[in-house]
């Protein structure tokens, strides 16, 4: 079949040269029972090569299911997939089959396959080795004859490395790859999509198609579609029914599109902790930062500090620098003892300071930056958690988490 001939057939628009690859490797291997790995971003349509390449299999006139491992609990998904016996686990009243015996001589497509257990995967592994199986709770090997096409939006491989993912499984699927090409990887099409999904919104809601100026046009093919071939759809849509002009400029355009994020520096942020992994670190790096800034200012103070020592004590910067990599170095306002001591300045510090050694550190880790940080803010406070984690930028879970973590007892 012509590759145009199979477009029109399935609805596909556009003729990049990535995209055609993938649909001529799908139509070669359509009629083996080969196992197929459709790789892909979430939103470029794997589904449609799974159904094309069981379309024009042999198989085309038996069952096809689409399973999304991803939506279907863990401990569910067995049943689900391979089917269970009458009083297996509570709740199972009756026997029932699973996917692979309904689906027997047809084609399975398992979507998201990355997020399938590794109990299942196991599984699985079997099926597609020997086409044998077991329901959940039997002891009874059953046969099946089901191809399978998986498919992922993230890399297997990383999973493979990270142990959540099986490695013989992987290369068991990955008979035949297919790379689905991102929406920014064929620009060229992406007006003509734009183009067919407004033309088809318009006649849904019965009004005028929306057309696009050369401004708008440019927009709508930099914009980088981190959804894909699903946001471009959902933004048809959007200005069908909203927009009050048929034909849009650039500006008219932008109101439709996402806005990118366009913060340059950190900004420390009083979000309440939701608990998430994601939020946690997000905190720890807002103390990060003002640790960082703060650095700045110490080091600024530190030159001047350095310049004052070697006037008061007439010093070369070589032996300036030679006593502050000394862990013992003492800064002393006593301008009465003996300059020849290798380990003594000469400070003039203002009246509003404290005449205490300072002893200097040779380094610190961020670990000890953030645990200074959050020991001045309590000093500050008096104790008053609430109002430190104010001053640091950080909720009030996150700070009692550090206190513990380093054992600031205040």
């Amino acid at each position: 079949m012509e590759l145009q001939s199979l477009k029109n057939r399935f609805g596909i628009i556009g003729n990049s040269a990535a995209l055609n690859y993938a649909l001529s490797i799908a139509e070669r291997v359509a009629s083996t029972n080969l196992s197929v790995l459709i790789s892909g971003e979430s939103g470029v349509g794997k589904e449609i090569f799974s159904q094309i390449i069981h379309s024009l299999s042999t198989r085309k006139h038996n069952s096809f299911i689409a399973v999304n491992c991803g939506a279907i609990p863990e401990g569910t998904i067995d049943s689900e997939l391979f089917g269970h016996e009458k009083g297996s686990f509570t709740g199972a009243t009756d026997a029932r089959k699973g996917y692979f015996e309904t689906v027997n001589g047809g084609t399975i497509f398992l979507d998201e396959i990355g997020e399938m257990p590794l109990g299942t995967q196991a599984r699985l592994l079997r099926v597609l080795e020997s086409g044998e199986y077991i329901r959940v709770g039997s002891s009874k090997t059953q046969k099946t004859d089901v191809r399978v096409v998986a498919a992922t939006n993230v890399n297997l491989l990383n999973k493979v490395a990270q142990g959540k993912f099986r490695e013989d499984l992987y290369y068991r699927l990955n008979t035949v790859p297919i790379k689905v090409p991102s929406l920014r990887e064929r620009p060229e099409d992406i007006y003509s999509l734009f183009r067919k999904f407004s033309i088809d919104f318009s006649e849904q809601y019965r009004t005028e198609p929306i057309q696009l100026d050369d401004s708008a046009k440019s927009l709508l093919v930099s914009y980088a579609w981190p959804g894909n071939i699903r946001e471009l759809k959902n933004v048809s849509e959007q200005i069908s029914v909203l927009s009050r002009s048929k034909i849009m400029s650039d500006i008219e355009l932008r109101e439709f599109l996402p806005q990118p994020m366009t913060s340059v520096l950190p900004a420390l942020s009083n979000t309440s902790d939701l608990g998430s992994q994601a939020n946690t670190g997000f905190h720890e790096r807002e103390i990060l930062y003002k640790v960082l800034f703060d650095m700045k200012k110490d080091l600024n103070d530190l030159k001047k500090i350095t310049f004052e020592l070697m006037h008061l004590n007439n010093l070369p910067p070589e032996t300036i620098a030679t006593m502050m990599q000394n862990n013992n170095t003492d800064f002393t306002n006593n301008k009465d003892q003996n300059k020849s001591t290798p380990n003594t300045l000469i400070i003039n510090t203002p009246n509003t300071m404290e005449n205490k050694p300072v002893n200097m550190e040779e380094s610190l880790s961020l670990e000890d930056m953030e645990k200074i940080m959050i020991t001045k803010s309590l000093i500050k406070y008096k104790g008053r958690r609430r109002e430190a984690a104010e001053e640091l930028g950080i909720s009030d879970r996150t700070l009692y988490r550090k206190i513990n973590q380093y054992n600031l007892n205040l």
